[in-house]
């Protein structure tokens, strides 16, 4: 099973619980993470479907596609942002910040030609997604 971390909603009303290691770990600046998230950045971590559990609260859960890429789910008792699917990928992103004991450690920013906000960490910074995630893998200056 390896590592596990627990995470709830703003309320704590939906609990769930990821297992292993976050296949990948970054920034997103796209609008639609964005507007979604009311901040210049989503902090993300994704995890394989099957390592993500909800354990408490599964009937809270509500869901809106806004494309087929991101199912994005809140706790519809608080409003508290849980994860995103992405179907596409095969990937679930739970947000960093509902993961207090997850050591974020992020490798990319995605989406950098959507940003609002320039970061200079060092870290690379793609025009869209790695081509391992389907992405062009091109990347942009700091």
């Amino acid at each position: 099973m390896g590592n596990q971390y627990e995470g709830r909603c703003f309320c704590g009303e939906v609990e769930i619980s990821v297992t292993g290691d976050a296949a990948a770990m970054g920034f997103c600046h796209c609008e639609s993470c964005r507007h979604w998230s009311a901040g210049p950045i989503n902090a993300f971590s994704l995890w394989p479907p099957e390592n993500v559990k909800v354990v408490k609260g599964a009937e809270l859960l509500e869901t809106f596609a806004k494309t087929d890429a991101s199912h994005r789910k809140w706790c519809k008792n608080c409003g508290g942002h849980v994860m995103t699917e992405h179907p596409e990928m095969g990937m679930v992103d739970v947000y960093a910040a509902i993961l207090p004991d997850l050591k974020f450690e992020p490798e990319v920013h995605v989406f950098y030609g959507e940003k609002v906000v320039s970061v200079k960490d060092g870290l690379p910074k793609m025009a869209d997604v790695p081509e391992e995630m389907g992405g062009s893998g091109n990347t942009l200056p700091e």
